[in-house]
């Protein structure tokens, strides 16, 4: 079936390359193009598509606001990842907490955008490294932390020990690696972490698992409440 795709951005110029990595690529087709944040809105409502390569600095609505706004009905909003020219701390954290599935900068080659968003369509998280580090960065400076959530305690030993391993950053072949699983299994464990956690991918696993200081930077999984 092929990937529903929406393109959100002011730019012409941005849109049209962008039409055209989408139309080349196998398996994907453009549903939808919006201008601004507020026709990225309209989109989401009407199109439904799968995934919503959304834009940050817009006129009116911005990305990071359009991007809270779709995903508040998660049951018929697609999956947004944040493409922008910007690296910013505050754009990287607002986007993610607005609900955002992936963040991709925009000098990204051709090839690695089209994997994006099968990676994204597919039910998964996408951050780059750089992005991870600066997300990580961001709640070392943070001096509180939310509470641990209840639903912690209905995770196992091992589906614990890959929740953490996730939070580091780690793709499912390393867990795999590292932990002396087949792929299979460890796809099985993180769907079953996601539903008792009650999270949507594992973009939201990794921001749980820092601002509730389960997971801290430089320091190995030790003492899990």
């Amino acid at each position: 079936m092929s990937i529903a795709v929406a393109i959100a951005d002011d730019q012409p110029l941005v849109r049209a390359g962008l039409q055209m990595i989408i139309d080349a690529a196998e398996g994907m087709h453009l549903a939808a193009q919006a201008t601004d944040g507020r026709e990225a809105i309209e989109v989401a409502r009407r199109v439904h598509p799968d995934v919503l390569l959304m834009d940050v600095r817009m006129p009116g609505v911005d990305g990071i606001e359009a991007t809270r706004l779709i995903t508040s009905d998660p049951e018929r909003s697609p999956r947004v990842v944040i493409l922008t020219t910007f690296d910013l701390d505050d754009y990287v954290y607002g986007a993610l907490q607005a609900g955002a599935s992936g963040f991709l900068l925009k000098d990204i080659p051709a090839e690695q955008l089209v994997e994006g968003i099968r990676t994204i369509a597919n039910g998964d998280g996408l951050l780059s490294p750089a992005v991870t580090t600066r997300l990580v960065k961001a709640f070392v400076r943070s001096s509180a932390h939310a509470p641990v959530p209840a639903s912690i305690g209905e995770l196992t030993t091992r589906e614990l020990e890959i929740f953490k391993l996730i939070a580091r950053g780690l793709s499912n072949a390393e867990i795999a690696e590292t932990l002396f699983l087949s792929g299979a299994t460890v796809k099985t464990h993180i769907t079953k972490i996601l539903s008792k956690l009650g999270l949507r991918d594992r973009v939201q696993a990794v921001i749980l698992a820092y601002e509730t200081a389960i997971v801290r930077p430089g320091i190995e999984s030790q003492d899990t409440p």
